[in-house]
């Protein structure tokens, strides 16, 4: 039997059920962009990789606004968001070279939201083979990059195509 190691997980394992306030807004409210992993910020938006991924490159687009209602958001700001949405893609496309993307919005708890509270926006990289008998089986998903590695080569080519912010 082969033995896979993710110790970033025992993180995940072990965190308390509830976390205090919004994830978002704390990554929103921290000067550290790099300790919440935020790749983006925009006027009225910001990008960031999800701490526990579905895949590696996993990327969240959430409004500045704390609301989980499309209704409570200008178009402006929805407007701001998909151009987030494609500018991630393209950092997404130059750093990991995936096959294909999923990309969409969970609203409700039956329509797979974990965050209810604060609407975002999934940008998640696929790569053909990307997905094998571990999830289904063994209830595991082998994330072959730790989140840190996967943040310093986003922000690599984000610098690279855009420049700084």
């Amino acid at each position: 039997m082969n033995t896979v190691w993710a110790p970033w997980r025992i993180e995940y394992i072990t965190a308390p059920d509830k976390i205090e306030g919004c994830i978002f807004c704390n990554a929103l409210s921290h000067y550290d962009d790099s300790v919440h992993h935020v790749l983006v910020r925009r006027e009225s938006c910001f990008a960031l990789l999800n701490k526990y991924p579905y895949n590696n490159g996993h990327l969240m687009i959430a409004p500045n606004q704390h609301t989980g209602c499309m209704e409570h958001l200008a178009v402006e700001v929805m407007g701001e968001m998909m151009e987030l949405v494609r500018d991630c893609k393209q950092i997404l496309s130059a750093a990991m070279c995936p096959d294909g993307f999923n990309i969409g919005i969970n609203i409700g708890r039956v329509a797979g939201a974990g965050i209810l509270e604060h609407l975002h926006i999934h940008i998640v990289p696929r790569w053909n083979g990307d997905t094998n008998f571990m999830p289904v089986i063994g209830d595991t998903k082998v994330m072959p990059q730790a989140l840190d590695g996967a943040y310093q080569a986003l922000m690599k080519k984000k610098i690279e195509l855009f420049g700084k912010n």
